[in-house]
């Protein structure tokens, strides 16, 4: 299946484009392990093959579309607006390119992910998500410090980047000997599960990828069926706060009304059931977002009985206090 070609005029990344990453990205990320235990396929009556993000650098997968986005354009300082693993993400890749990088982070982002963007040595600006735009504040930003904005996800680099998180599943998965018949990802924004799309779909023309996000949270879905850009009503919470993105994006949208198959929601009791079974099985630290794709197989979301399913695990930026909380049943 073959994607638009442009969204609001701007050119759509294609496979090719993921290639492209991949070969720029090589031997600066780390190829993530690709998971399968026993009592997680006896739960869902079938595989599940877990593509555990958290043991990239910076702890999430955002360091792929980072670093290729900068790299790419080569700028002398950037400007980016993330609750945490986007920051972090350019933050590392900054200063691995010498790059001088503004970080935006709402004052409520998990104070584990402001002090590792702060460690990586990027200017942390902070704001209140309730009555700033975030997207105004970069860009007023960038303007006034000459800088280059890099977006979360509505940036074809960044998508490409992400991109490889598919690429390296197809590898694996073939070496295996495996053709999987699912795929689900965690949905923000839409770039890493557009960006794994283009690089399943192509390779694996059969499969069927989904994204997942919180309820409440799941413009994507509700956008996938409507067949256009919808937002998320006003006043709702979720612990993912990777995951709080208002509208999907308008280059991820063009791409995932194409390679998606659908949308899936889940509950953030369902999220930290899927946190608490990671760590008991494959000894593994999901932040609520990078979980929310395990919580959909294991919650029955999705039939995954007699079928190969692939599930991304996209994060690991956990507040320690939190994550010994739902460890214990305390959250949410």
């Amino acid at each position: 299946m073959q994607p638009a070609e442009s969204a609001g005029g701007a050119p759509l990344p294609g496979f090719g484009d993921v290639l492209a990453a991949a070969r720029r990205l090589q031997g600066i990320t780390r190829v993530t392990p690709l998971l399968e235990h026993e009592r997680l396929n006896d739960r869902v009556g079938g595989r599940l093959l877990i593509k555990a993000e958290p043991l990239q650098h910076t702890g999430s997968f955002k360091f792929r579309g980072a670093y290729h986005a900068l790299a790419a354009r080569r700028p002398k300082t950037v400007v980016a607006f993330s609750s945490g693993n986007h920051a972090q993400g350019v933050a590392r890749a900054a200063s691995l390119l010498g790059v001088s990088a503004v970080i935006v982070m709402p004052a409520d982002a998990p104070a584990i992910k402001r002090a590792a963007t702060e460690a990586w040595g990027a200017e942390v600006v902070l704001y209140d998500r309730d009555h700033e735009v975030r997207e105004e504040i970069g860009a007023r930003l960038a303007a006034e410090r000459g800088a280059t904005l890099i977006r979360p996800y509505d940036d074809p680099f960044v998508v490409a980047g992400q991109g490889t998180v598919g690429l390296e599943i197809v590898g694996q998965s073939l070496a295996m000997g495996i053709e999987p018949d699912a795929a689900l990802f965690p949905c923000g924004g839409g770039g890493l599960v557009s960006g794994g799309a283009l690089a399943l779909t192509h390779c694996f023309p059969g499969i069927a990828v989904h994204s997942v996000e919180p309820e409440g949270f799941d413009d994507t879905a509700r956008s996938l069926r409507a067949g256009a850009r919808c937002s998320n009503p006003p006043g709702g919470e979720s612990f993912c706060d990777a995951l709080l993105a208002p509208t999907p994006g308008e280059l991820t949208f063009a791409l995932n009304r194409r390679l998606l198959a659908g949308g899936l929601a889940v509950s953030d009791a369902e999220v930290a059931e899927a946190m608490r079974a990671a760590f008991e099985t494959l000894k593994i630290v999901i932040e609520p977002g990078g979980a929310v794709a395990l919580a959909a197989a294991l919650a029955g979301r999705i039939d995954c009985r007699e079928r190969v399913t692939v599930v991304v695990l996209s994060g690991g930026n956990v507040d320690p206090a939190r994550f010994a909380a739902v460890l214990q049943g305390r959250l949410p």
